[in-house]
């Protein structure tokens, strides 16, 4: 099976004169079921539609060379938000994009999903526009955007798009396209799940729903639109349940934004099914010549079984675009994958993961969760697990053993995504045992990323000595197998709850337990999650409880470089952080100390100058 259209000339050699739809996309094309647009292209194509891919559009003349589809627009930002690809935590411009074609950034505008429809409705008129994606999901309601410093409306409103598709995207695609190919208009489209619309507030027909806070109220950067706004954003992450989940409409302006029960997840059948259909599996070959699209080196020979996350970090964006809930493929599935990747060309025996958003999680947290849906407010795994979790590590266990007997396949890995607090909370130690003989490359990543009782509840992460029971167990198992193995931690700094003094005590526990971290994330305040609207509002908006929040880049840099104390270019900050503090205890040259005091330049000067005579001197007596 070809790629999909990509240009003119293949959608005339495709025998294609009007495609059905056209999916424009803020990345490359890589036709690889990583990428969300391969997997809603493969899906419609399936569904008998004929697709044509509008790739990193820039000119009018890039919009208008497939014509007016005759159906609708589907559009997507990738498989980022836009403005995260774009600017680091600090606001500096990135140079490189590991999902355009030679990696270099550029490609693409910022805050793209809006800018591309906006020209196809200056370009087209009234066609349909349907958003979708990660920037679109995050994005649904009234969100504060950290770039602009600034509560912005929805993406639905910025962007004049006609629906706004949240969440993992194949069945709300298809079944717009279908009553589209039926005759229906787009404006009637008001009762697909996983969607959002949006409706003149004098048209629109009240029904039972829990209402946000308006945008109005909420964009004010006063001490009570905050407030309003932490009051939103619990309802949105609320509601974000496929099985209790209710309508939700926020008003903004003359329009009112309505958000559908989300879509149900995929069966175990439909993820299966998804997984067969014809991708090439690499980029374009048009991106050859440009070094390819470096996005595809990561998941290539990886394997995603699942889908979901009941752990759900504060942090993270995952529960509320992909949902709590977890799907999984079928170990056939899984298996049939893998061995169909042992065919191409370049494999060379390895399967470098077998994860998904949580590399480790099978099954849903506990029965009830089926019926009745994830608990409000509260989370499966911390700050201690639920005692109605139920741990079982046997299916991921035997679908692993199914893939290591596979011909050809030599080693299979698991590079990161393990959640160690549901790892270390099961009692038989069989999948934690084969993790360290079988699926280890030489370093795991995992997420402890404070050590701070406080900081970590805010993350919505569990205590520090989960982690440290983990770490033991890993080493005293590493070191029983007779391998030299290490864990890679993930920290983050300057999170909301993180003070200079949380900062601080994470340094000194590094040091105290060995751990040099080569790499350290600084808090991103990304749309979407429950930590961006601590950051914006100062305030925890689960419990509604004030937060301490660290706002200035010199209070930023001073907790980032603590992380990294040991780094000669931190050593100042360092210092200079610990005496305004006042740890100077934590200053010189005893075994808890994390930095010697600073010697001015002309200290120094003088030490040089006597040890040059020392030297001097010495080879003078040599000689005599």
């Amino acid at each position: 099976m070809p790629f999909l259209p990509l240009n003119q000339n293949e959608m005339k050699a495709a025998g294609i004169t009007q495609p059905d739809i056209v999916l424009v996309t803020g990345d490359a094309y890589v036709d690889h079921p990583s990428f969300g647009t391969a997997i809603i292209s493969r899906v419609l194509e399936r569904a008998g539609y004929s697709v044509c891919i509008l790739s990193q559009p820039q000119r009018d003349a890039d919009y208008q060379q497939f014509g007016k589809p005759r159906l609708a627009f589907f559009v997507n930002a990738g498989n980022i938000d836009s403005m995260v690809a774009h600017y680091t935590a600090a606001k500096k411009k990135r140079s490189d994009d590991a999902y355009t074609a030679g990696g270099k950034s550029g490609a693409r505008p910022d805050r793209a999903v809006i800018v591309y429809s906006q020209k196809i409705r200056a370009l087209y008129g009234d066609i349909p526009i349907a958003i979708g994606g990660l920037e679109a999901s995050l994005r649904r309601f009234a969100h504060y955007d950290y770039w602009d410093d600034k509560v912005r409306p929805s993406v639905l409103i910025d962007s004049d798009a006609d629906l706004l598709m949240f969440g993992m995207g194949e069945k709300h695609a298809v079944e717009i396209a279908d009553r589209l190919n039926n005759g229906e208009s787009v404006s009637t489209m008001t009762d697909i799940r996983g969607t959002c619309y949006k409706v003149e507030a004098k048209d629109y027909e009240w029904r039972p729903a829990a209402e946000c806070p308006s945008y109005d109220i909420v964009k004010e950067p006063t001490e009570s639109g905050k407030k309003q706004y932490a009051i939103a954003t619990k309802i949105q992450q609320q509601e974000q349940d496929a099985v209790r989940g209710k309508t939700v409409i926020q008003k903004h302006g003359k329009y009112i934004v309505v958000q559908n029960p989300p879509m149900p997840p995929l069966t175990t059948e439909e993820l299966d099914d998804l997984y067969t259909l014809p991708f090439m599996r690499n980029y374009h070959p048009s991106y050859e010549p440009l070094g390819g699209v470096p996005g595809i080196e990561e998941v290539k020979f990886s394997l995603t079984h699942n889908r979901g996350c009941f752990g759900a970090c504060n942090f993270c964006s995952i529960a509320y675009h992909q949902g709590r809930q977890i799907a999984v493929r079928s170990h056939e599935s899984v298996i049939r994958e893998a061995k169909l990747l042992t065919e191409m060309p370049d494999f060379k025996g390895y399967i470098h993961d077998v994860g998904g958003p949580t590399a480790n999680f099978r099954f849903p947290s506990c029965k009830k969760q089926t019926t009745s849906g994830l608990c409000p407010n509260r989370k499966c795994l911390a700050p201690k697990p639920c005692p109605q979790l139920e741990v079982d590590h046997t299916d991921y266990l035997t679908l692993l053993r199914a893939l290591r007997q596979i011909p050809k396949i030599k080693k299979v890995f698991i590079r990161s995504g393990i959640r160690f607090d549901y790892l270390i909370a099961d009692p038989n130690e069989a999948f934690f045992k084969e993790l360290v003989r079988h699926h280890v490359s030489g370093q795991l990543k995992v997420a402890p990323e404070h050590c701070s009782a406080t900081v970590l509840a805010a993350m919505g992460k569990p205590e520090i000595e989960t982690y440290l029971k983990f770490k033991k167990r890993f080493y005293e198992l590493t070191k029983s197998e007779g391998k030299e193995q290490f864990l890679v931690p993930y920290l983050m700094s300057s999170h909301p709850g993180s003070t200079m003094k949380d900062a601080i005590e994470l340094s000194v526990f590094l040091k105290r337990e060995g751990m040099r971290p080569e790499q350290v994330q600084d808090f991103y305040p990304t749309p979407g999650t429950v930590s961006t609207c601590m950051y914006y509002t100062g305030l925890d908006p689960i419990s509604m409880n004030p937060i301490y929040v660290a706002r200035t880049p010199a209070e930023k840099a001073e907790q980032r470089a603590l992380l990294q104390y040991f780094k000669p270019e931190n050593r100042e900050i360092v210092l200079r952080a610990l005496k305004k503090y006042g740890r100077h205890d934590l200053i010189g040259t005893g075994k808890d100390c994390l930095i010697q005091e600073s010697r001015s330049p002309s200290t120094i000067h003088k030490k040089m100058i006597i040890k040059k005579k020392t030297i001097r001197n010495t080879r003078q007596k040599k000689k005599k």
